[in-house]
């Protein structure tokens, strides 16, 4: 479901280190802020008011406004929240803000984990952004995006921050080097469905032998990574990751990045025909760019979290594009069990609660609760763009009447919209299988490989089993296993089996070199 272990300095991977007793630390400060634990010494409700600088911004701004706190001297504020380990944090959505104007966060803003009023007296370090851009999901990460210089705030004492948008996130540089080139281009179908342009990006790790035989064609491994994966961390090292290391493939490493977190390479209402520009426009140009074999015999997909879901989902909507997937740690892929809830349930289920009215957790260590459902649920709501929840809402949803994606589940309650998930089931995996299987059955023989723990950090494999005892039934050949006592990072010798099937399904219909079997 999110960032994949091994690919950058994503909120996951610094996240996931924490000892448990941290964790319960977390979970301890949440709910002392929820329950009012606040001394502020009968000072007024705390106000931010944000400038947005002429010298910066040279026309009106419609975006969403953040005020990020952290207590911590390392953090910058900005980058937050940090899934395991949340600071508070308001927002606003702002319309035509223009050079030189103010805006208040006050009490009525959007605020986690509680309202501005409620945020401990503490001595804080706040930073101000002002989130505008289309494509990248954090709003620190946004080219073109608006922030602040760090500002220090006794809540105890002071009930007024001021704070100027003074500084631009610059444009991300993608370098090449000898072994890593990066793809950009235009996409014609995205930009024409989005009304603007729209950039497809990938990073092509070549293998070591690409500029000595120069006459040589290799098989090709798309790799998507999880939520919160950036493409210039995955094409820092050209080492083999995923792919077979004894023999040479073309890797090509894919982000889905967007404005709404993840867009897993699936066709959407609100992001567009994200498969269809990856298969009909950029694979294309990169056959014609690289000495890639093109036949789908030799080329491959897989990924981990929402990049195991998107790499699963590619292979059974495009089975004639793809010769095999390799799967792990998938987001769900059976909606009957969407991280413990039955999202087809009648009477309805709440996603907050188990039927006997137990509150749902979202993430563990092994059996020790590291984050719960509502908590996590409220945070992303209050980022508004670009988290993990709205990013399924942006994938499977349809539009609203303003033109955002509709919640599966109310805010408040996590009761789930039957109506809205009745649009959701398209996007199941298990269920377009099964409803779709006599025309699957020989396409997708041979090319399912899924791994994944049983005791998933975000409860994932409870889905995955579903699938895979469907499968059973309808008489699919896939290579799926569980492993006993793993989260969501798998063992190493788990990885080493998928490059092993990826080569020797490779090895089916080509020489080593490339050459075709006869």
């Amino acid at each position: 479901m999110f960032s994949p272990q091994s690919l950058g300095k994503t909120r996951y991977e610094m996240s996931i280190r924490l000892s448990c007793s941290k964790c319960f630390v977390v979970i301890a400060f949440v709910s002392a802020i929820t329950s009012g634990q606040v001394n502020r010494s009968g000072a007024a409700d705390p106000k931010f008011r944000v400038t947005l600088s002429d010298k910066v911004a040279a026309k009106s701004i419609t975006g969403r406004l953040f005020v990020f706190a952290t207590t911590s001297g390392q953090r910058v504020p900005m980058q937050g929240p940090n899934w395991f380990s949340p600071e508070p944090f308001a927002a606003i959505e702002v319309t035509g803000m223009k050079p030189g104007d103010t805006v208040e966060l006050n009490g009525s803003a959007d605020s986690f984990p509680v309202e501005i009023a409620k945020w401990p007296a503490k001595k804080y370090r706040l930073q101000a952004v002002l989130d505008h851009d289309f494509d990248y999901p954090p709003p620190h990460q946004g080219p073109g995006n608006f922030y602040s210089d760090i500002v220090s705030w006794d809540s105890a004492t002071s009930d007024l921050v001021t704070l100027e948008l003074t500084q631009i996130v610059p444009d991300v540089e993608y370098k090449d080097t000898e072994r890593v080139k990066f793809v950009q281009r235009r996409s014609e179908m995205l930009s024409d469905y989005l009304k603007r342009d729209v950039i497809d990006r990938a990073a092509v790790i070549l293998p070591a032998s690409y500029e000595t035989s120069p006459d040589r064609r290799y098989p090709v491994y798309y790799e998507v990574t999880g939520f919160g994966g950036t493409l210039r961390g995955m094409g820092r090292d050209p080492n083999p990751r995923r792919a077979p290391s004894d023999v040479e493939f073309i890797q090509v490493m894919l982000t889905g990045e967007c404005k709404y977190g993840h867009h897993v390479y699936a066709n959407s209402e609100t992001n567009g025909p994200r498969g269809d520009a990856l298969v009909k426009e950029l694979i294309p140009h990169i056959d014609s760019s690289f000495r890639t074999i093109a036949d789908p015999q030799a080329r491959f997909v897989g990924g981990h979290s929402s990049g195991g879901w998107a790499s699963l989902w590619l292979q059974v909507s495009y089975p004639e594009t793809f010769g095999g997937v390799f799967s792990t740690s998938p987001d769900p892929v059976d909606f009957r069990d969407f991280q413990g809830t039955d999202l087809y349930a009648f009477p309805i289920q709440s996603v907050y609660a188990d039927p006997d009215g137990n509150r749902r957790p979202l993430a563990r260590q092994g059996e020790k609760v590291m984050l719960w459902y509502d908590d996590f649920c409220k945070m992303d709501q209050v980022l508004g763009r670009g988290g993990q929840m709205r990013s399924f809402d942006a994938v499977f949803s349809p539009k609203d009447e303003t033109g955002e994606p509709r919640r599966a589940w109310d805010p408040k309650t996590g009761l789930v919209n039957n109506e809205v998930v009745s649009y959701w089931k398209k996007y199941d995996i298990s269920m377009k299988i099964a409803d779709n299987w006599d025309s699957l059955k020989p396409l997708l023989a041979g090319k399912l490989h899924i791994a994944m723990g049983d005791l998933d950090t975000f409860y994932l494999e409870g889905a995955t089993m579903k699938l895979a005892n469907r499968l059973k039934e309808l008489g699919s050949d896939a290579k799926i296993e569980i492993v006993p006592g793993a989260g969501h990072g798998l063992p190493q010798g788990v990885m080493r089996k998928m490059r092993e099937a990826m080569k020797e399904k490779y090895l089916e219909n080509f020489e080593p070199d490339g050459t075709p079997k006869k």
